[in-house]
């Protein structure tokens, strides 16, 4: 196998193919380089010949000679057709593009008619090698093989080819090598493992950050569309550039202007003599399309469009933004926006303000995230008013590209980000936003707002964002750790304790302060919070000295009954409060738990109370000051809470015994075929499906008479139980349900009365089951998520009220634990009120079946066991309802790509 030269030709762009010719457009996908720049990776096309040539003329002699164990130095007809002219079944080609020009191939090639394996190759062209584009080429090469039916890549590697003998080591699959003649043969499975999976998973974190960083630490800028006016967001933007002291050059590009605000102007970006790192676009959205091209040909890494006039004009902008981000990637640029109010590194070696906010919070350890541009400047006001510092902020806009799930994987690393905060108004990609919000909190807080909890929510601006209910974002949150709040102020009340004070260890809170009054009132609070108060209020009364404060707060502050603190304070008539609040900072030092006060009703940390940083502004160990006890005390219940979610087991995604997966995806294909809607399955279907995970059914029985119904009752085993057929029979009310029958007269008798009630002959006849407390579990259909499973205890009431948990699919066995135990009506399963408790780990199995076979099968769109009987020794399932249909396009499986 060879990719090799032939005469040079320029490459052209590849025509407009018909979507018949079993071309596998899904393949395609833009994937970011280690370096943070982008390329789009697509299976090879025929017309691809003359920039296959072009790509192999300009690799060295050595890349040719470690590729192709010789000097090759020109590709012959008959090797450039068998190249470029592939089945992408047998023979799988894809090339890495930047823009019409390749920068990479890689392929496989079947070893024999029906062989489960095939030789694997990559090369990658001499500028472009060391940006981890064989690992992508790999990942993408072994995702292909599996959807073909192969199991297994074997390779020829020259012993000298270092690199390329890494890549495959260091993929994350267990390689077997064997040397001879100066070459290594290497074989290995294609199946994904836990480690590959780890190894894409890291590698895809480091280049999404590195995007980002690239963003957030440009050496150089150009704003397109600066103006001396003082109307137009161009000069904004280059104002505020200015104004911060941004610490590389700034160049101004204006058609007709020789300078801007002193500053000389270019009249294109190609014209500016130095590199440019970052272009903020500041033009209206006709003119976009030609800058882009003069920021293409400049090589700039970074976008941020700061015009609107795109998705976020309706339809007739969609197709401009759509432009606008494939021509970003396809050269290797990231966009931030369009529509976007603009990005913020506080560093001092950067010191960026490129947004049109003239007023900015101070340095910090907060990272924000915020899609919406015009609540952008409020939300910044608001962090400088509460003086709440950042380190970096981004606004979005429409999201065309660059997203909050970017900035997740970039503050995952980030050393300057202690605390990230998000306002999400839709989600891009909502099961990855799972994965990477779960990995980052596990490290630092995060916490989020999501807009449209009841109202519709907003656009998506042409990202196919799809709607979330809140059910599935509330149970998305509670999963990954994130602390939900529903306002901007919550969301600032949480933060600065986060910023600046400890986790709690527990839920023990003390309360110091000078004001019986405000003491209970912090008491009922924490009650309602579900803390506990850690002894009555100390009520050090109106005379008490700053001195005789301090000792009080100090002495409840190190006590070891204590977890936290909250101080509230009234300055008496005539007394000023200043010195009381230099004594409770000083008196909260090195307590090492979470301090916080309702301070003469100032919001945020006045200076008082702040413990300065090393750039002046309040740093760790200041004491946050909320308006009122309730505010203070419902930030400390949510830190709480997340601080219980982080010390709790991660628990592990482990798959039960006895599980037959290729048994369960031969029966789903077989009876879903070509079907394009949902299809119900018959219940021996359902029964059969379920027992390839391990799930039994009690037995049961479809009969059509009352001897029919006494006959199936002796096979079965009396007692018995008689069905109505249909929900409304076998709902909570119990209405077409008989119990308990224990022989041939009671069976008959029971047949002819559901009959009768039902209007209906069939009826099914069950075996009873242990009796026990009655359970659902159902597996629902998301559009974004893909699976969300549910969990409650039946009954009208229960029913009535939602009395139902979520979790998003798949299950660890923390998730399945604490799935089980978050319905309010849970304390009936350990035997509350003195009943029996149930088998709770059976319960929780059930659980991980069910989501083993959700994530295997993506076909299934919806599943319900219920009734399930949990009782002392047994979970028995007597009832299942199962629909299969088309798979949803998820967009977090398989090898990485951009969204």
């Amino acid at each position: 196998m060879t990719d090799a030269e032939a005469p040079p030709a320029a490459p052209a762009p590849a025509p407009a193919e018909p979507r018949d010719d079993g071309y596998p457009w899904q393949w395609e996908a833009d994937v970011v380089a280690s370096d943070g720049g982008t390329v789009h990776l697509r299976p090879i096309r025929p017309t691809d010949a003359a920039a296959l040539v072009e790509f192999h003329g300009r690799l060295s002699p050595r890349t040719r000679y470690l590729r192709y164990f010789g000097p090759y130095p020109q590709i012959p007809p008959r090797d450039l057709e068998r190249f470029t002219v592939v089945d992408h079944h047998d023979h799988v080609a894809f090339v890495g593009m930047l823009g019409h020009e390749i920068v990479a191939v890689g392929r496989y090639v079947r070893l024999g008619e029906s062989s489960p394996s095939a030789e694997v190759a990559f090369v990658v062209r001499d500028d472009h090698q060391g940006r981890g584009l064989g690992s992508i080429l790999l990942e993408h090469l072994a995702a292909a093989a599996r959807e073909n039916g192969l199991r297994r890549f074997e390779a020829e590697v020259l012993a000298e080819n270092h690199q390329m003998v890494r890549v495959f080591r260091e993929a994350g699959y267990q390689v077997s090598r064997e040397f001879a003649e100066g070459a290594l043969h290497l074989e290995f499975d294609v199946a994904a493992t836990e480690r590959s999976l780890a190894v894409r998973d890291a590698r895809e974190q480091a280049a999404e950050a590195r995007g980002v960083h690239n963003a957030l630490h440009p050496r150089s800028i150009a704003v397109i569309g600066a103006s001396n006016d003082p109307a137009k967001i161009g000069h904004a933007v280059l104002a505020n550039l200015l104004r911060g002291n941004f610490s590389g050059p700034v160049f101004p590009v204006n058609p007709t202007a020789r300078s801007v605000r002193g500053v000389r102007a270019y009249r294109t970006v190609t014209e500016i003599p130095d590199e440019v790192d970052l272009a903020v676009v500041a033009i209206p959205a006709a003119g976009v399309d030609d800058v882009m091209d003069s920021c293409l040909a400049k090589g700039v890494k970074s976008l941020v469009v700061l015009s609107s006039g795109f998705a976020d004009e309706g339809p007739s902008g969609v197709d401009a933004q759509r432009r606008l981000v494939v021509q970003a990637r396809a050269h290797g640029m990231r966009v931030i926006g369009p529509n976007a109010l603009g990005v913020i590194n506080t560093a001092p070696e950067i010191s960026l303000n490129a947004t049109l906010a003239p007023e900015l919070p101070g340095r910090g350890r907060v990272g924000f995230f915020c899609q919406s541009g015009a609540l952008g400047i409020a939300i910044l006001a608001g962090l400088r008013s509460r003086g709440l510092g950042l380190s970096t902020f981004v606004s979005a806009g429409n999201r065309a590209d660059l997203s909050g799930n970017d900035l997740l994987q970039y503050w995952q690393t980030d050393p300057a980000t202690d605390v990230v905060l998000l306002y999400l108004e839709t989600f891009g990609n909502p099961r990855k936003f799972a994965r990477l919000a779960r990995r980052v909190a596990s490290r630092k807080p995060v916490v989020a707002v999501k807009s449209g909890r009841f109202a519709a929510a907003l656009p998506s601006f042409g990202t196919h964002a799809e709607p979330v209910d809140d059910a599935s974002v509330q149970a998305l949150f509670e999963q990954a750790g994130v602390i939900r709040v529903q306002t901007l102020p919550q969301l600032f009340d949480t933060a600065q304790l986060l910023a600046y004070q400890p986790l709690p260890a527990g839920p023990r809170v003390a309360v110091v302060g000078n004001s019986s009054a405000l003491g209970v009132l912090v008491t009922d609070a924490l009650l309602d919070e579900g803390l506990t108060p850690a002894g009555p209020p100390v009520d050090v009364g109106t005379s008490a000295s700053p001195e005789q404060f301090a000792e009080a707060v100090s002495a409840a502050a190190h006590a070891e009954d204590t977890d936290a603190l909250v101080a509230v304070f009234v300055p008496p008539i005539a007394t000023p409060g200043l010195a009381y609040a230099r004594a409770l900072r000083t008196a909260a030092e090195g307590a090492g738990k979470p301090v916080l006060s309702t301070f003469l009703a100032v919001e945020g940390v006045p200076a008082e109370l702040a413990v300065p940083g090393a750039d002046g502004q309040p740093g760790r160990g200041s004491v946050p000051s909320y308006p009122s006890p309730e505010r203070a005390v419902a930030a400390l219940a949510r830190v709480l809470r997340y601080a219980r979610w982080r010390d709790a087991p991660v628990g592990e995604f482990l798959r039960p015994d006895g599980i037959d997966a290729e048994r369960a995806r031969a029966l789903v294909q077989d009876r879903l075929g070509a079907a394009g809607t949902p299809v119900p399955l018959q219940d021996p279907d359902a029964t059969e499906l379920l027992a390839c995970y391990g799930i039994e059914v009690t037995p049961f029985r479809l009969v059509d008479s009352p001897d029919a119904a006494v006959a199936a009752a002796e096979q079965l085993g009396y007692p018995v139980a008689l069905k109505g057929v249909g929900d409304r029979w076998q709902g909570p009310a119990l209405i077409g349900i008989r119990l308990d029958l224990g022989g041939p007269d009671a069976v008959a008798a029971a047949y002819r009365d559901l009959a009768q009630i039902t209007e209906r002959a069939e009826l099914y006849v069950q075996r009873m089951a242990p009796k026990g407390l009655s359970c659902v579990l159902e597996v629902l259909d998301d559009p974004s998520f893909g699976s969300l499973i549910s969990f409650g205890l039946s009954g009208i009431a229960t029913e009535l009220l939602g009395d139902l948990a979520h979790r998003v699919i798949p299950l660890s066995t923390a998730d399945a634990y604490r799935l089980i135990r978050a319905p309010r009506a849970a304390p009936l399963l350990s035997g509350y009120g003195g009943a029996e408790p149930v088998d709770v780990a059976a319960l929780e199995e059930l659980a991980l079946r069910v989501s083993c076979l959700t994530e295997d099968l993506p076909e299934l769109r919806s599943l319900r066991l219920g009734p399930v009987l949990a009782a002392a020794e047994a979970v028995s399932v007597t009832a299942a309802r199962i629909v299969l249909g088309p798979p949803p396009n998820w967009q977090d499986n398989g090898p990485r790509r951009l969204t």
